[in-house]
C-alpha cells in the first residue's frame, strides 16, 4: 500500500456508525480551500442527504479521535466539521469537476474498500453482507489475509446460489444494503461481469472495480457523454480496464455474473433511492442473451 493510501485510511473515522471523512481532509486531497468545497456542497444540497453527509456536534469534534482539528486554531474550531460519507465523498467529484478531484475520488474509494472486507453469507437466511470496520491505527494482518482467504475460497465453491440471494425487494433509503448486495454479486464473478444499464456514472465504475483479479467487465448503456467517456478513459489508464458500449434496446437492466442473469429493477446508480427489486433468471441463457445484443 502506497503512501497516499496511508494517509487517506488515517482520515477516515467511524462517527455515528458509519465510516466518514471530514470536510477539511477532503479539501487537501482535492487541492482546494475547505470554505471552497463546503460553498460547492452547499450550492448542491439536494445532492447530499444525510446519508452522504452531516455536520458533527460539539461533543463528536472534542473526543480524543478528533484533536487534531483544533491544532491550527488554539483548542477552538470556527465551525462544526462536516463529515461525509462514501456517497457523499463519491457525490463530490461531480460537484467539484476537476480531474485533482476525480483521481482523489479513486485512491479515497479505493482506501475505503481496504478499510472493509465484506464476507458474504453462504448457506445462511441473511442477504445482508457482514462488514468489518478496521481501525487504521489498530487494523491486524492476519485479520486482512484470513478475510482474502475466504474471498477465495467463495471463488471455488460450487456455483449454488443461496436462495436470498435469488429473488427480494429493496426499499427506499437502503442505499447501503443494495449497494452490498451488488458488490457481493461483484465479488462472485469468476470470468465476466456484463451490465445492461441505460444510466451509468463513475460511482457504476467504482462498484465494478470490486470484482477479483482476471474478471474481465463490460457495460452495456444507452449513451456515453463526454464527461462520462473521460472518466472511464481516466479510470481505463489506471485500474483494469471496463469496457464500455452503446446499447439502446433495452428497457430493464440485467447483471450478468459469470452464467447468472439478474434482472435489477433500477439503475445500479440509483441503488436504495426508489423501492426496486431483483430477481434470478434461472431459466435465462447468459450467452443467448449477451449474443442478441
Amino acid at each position: 500500500m502506497g503512501e497516499l493510501e496511508l494517509k487517506i485510511e488515517e482520515k477516515i473515522f467511524t462517527i455515528r456508525g458509519k465510516q466518514v471523512m471530514l470536510d477539511r481532509d477532503l479539501a487537501r486531497l482535492y487541492g482546494v480551500e475547505t470554505k471552497r468545497l463546503n460553498e460547492q456542497v452547499k450550492r448542491n444540497l439536494e445532492r447530499f442527504p444525510d446519508d452522504f453527509m452531516f455536520q458533527l456536534t460539539v461533543d463528536e469534534c472534542s473526543r480524543s479521535q478528533f484533536a487534531t482539528l483544533n491544532i491550527q486554531q488554539g483548542h477552538n474550531i470556527k465551525y462544526m466539521p462536516y463529515a461525509f460519507t462514501e456517497y457523499g465523498i463519491a457525490m463530490l467529484s461531480g460537484v467539484l469537476r476537476s480531474d485533482t478531484a476525480v483521481a482523489a475520488n479513486i485512491k479515497i474509494m479505493r482506501a475505503f474498500a481496504d478499510m472493509r472486507k465484506i464476507l458474504p453469507q453462504i448457506g445462511c437466511v441473511t442477504n445482508r453482507v457482514a462488514i468489518l470496520e478496521f481501525n487504521q491505527m489498530t487494523m491486524n494482518e492476519q485479520l486482512i489475509e484470513t478475510a482474502d482467504k475466504v474471498e477465495i475460497l467463495m471463488r471455488r465453491i460450487e456455483r449454488n446460489v443461496p436462495d436470498v440471494w435469488k429473488q427480494g425487494i429493496f426499499f427506499d433509503g437502503q442505499i447501503y444494503d443494495a449497494y452490498a448486495f451488488v458488490a457481493g454479486l461483484v465479488r462472485r464473478a469468476v470470468k465476466r461481469i456484463a451490465l445492461i444499464d441505460n444510466y451509468i456514472d463513475e460511482s457504476v465504475l467504482t462498484l465494478l472495480d470490486k470484482r477479483g483479479a482476471g474478471v474481465h467487465a463490460t457495460v452495456y448503456t444507452g449513451n456515453i457523454s463526454k464527461q462520462l467517456r473521460l472518466d472511464i478513459n481516466k479510470h481505463n489508464a489506471q485500474y483494469p480496464p471496463i469496457e464500455i458500449l452503446i446499447f439502446n434496446k433495452a428497457h430493464d437492466r440485467f447483471l450478468i455474473i459469470d452464467s447468472e442473469v439478474y434482472l435489477i429493477g433500477a439503475s445500479i446508480k440509483d441503488l436504495g433511492k426508489k423501492w426496486f427489486g431483483f430477481t434470478l433468471m434461472e431459466i435465462t441463457n447468459a450467452d443467448e442473451l449477451i449474443g442478441r445484443i
